[in-house]
């Protein structure tokens, strides 16, 4: 069982360059999941995925320390308490939390690669606010009426559930301009290319 790294002063990475963050957002339906694989699989640039802690029950086939730290609501709140999460936020009203501690970011930096956070918009600006230099970027469909569509097409989701992503989706898309890139992922490998050229141009600045 692998418990979650150690919480770091933040600072000491942020101001050396030595913790790069990579956050990648989206409405649901926007390929988020696919994109993130191809990204972490392919990229010349070595992104590692950071794994979120939960409150909520571990599943069956799920591995504590690989799919999410399974933390208890106590030791939860105390990290929370202690600011030690980037972001963290209840989910759905749930009652089950999910967060990225910030000792998880620099588990990246000291395997000698960038943190890439699959998160949403929320916990997405709140990174923003502690590591104002991390790349940032928003992917989204060519329209509502593509998104709808993939929607529907999973046919894994109730009329009243995929209203509700609409919904949210309509909230996110508001706060897509505080993201540094926006991506349309109308073809998936020229939005992979793209993001990828991204990094890579990041990655040259940061070594000039």
């Amino acid at each position: 069982m692998t418990d979650p790294p150690v919480n770091q002063d933040t600072s000491d990475n942020a101001a050396d360059g030595s913790l790069q963050v990579v956050v990648l957002s989206g409405p649901s339906g926007s390929g988020k999941s696919t994109i993130v694989n191809r990204l972490v699989a392919e990229s010349r640039v070595k992104l590692i995925k950071m794994i979120s802690a939960t409150t909520r029950p571990i599943r069956v086939n799920e591995t504590h320390g690989e799919d999410y730290y399974f933390l208890s609501d106590q030791d939860f709140r105390q990290k929370r308490d202690a600011a030690e999460f980037a972001e963290c936020e209840e989910v759905h009203s749930s009652g089950f939390w999910y967060g990225t501690l910030h000792s998880e970011l620099h588990r990246a930096a000291n395997e000698g690669g960038w943190a890439f956070l699959e998160i949403d918009v929320k916990g997405a600006l709140s990174v923003m606010e502690q590591y104002p230099n991390a790349i940032t970027i928003f992917l989204k469909t060519p329209s509502e009426e593509v998104f709808e569509n993939r929607l529907r097409a999973r046919g894994t989701e109730s009329e009243e559930v995929i209203q509700r992503r609409l919904r949210t989706a309509r909230e996110e898309l508001k706060s897509a301009d505080r993201y540094r890139y926006q991506i349309c992922n109308d073809d998936l490998d020229r939005a992979v290319n793209e993001i990828i050229e991204v990094l890579v141009s990041r990655e040259a600045e940061s070594n000039a």
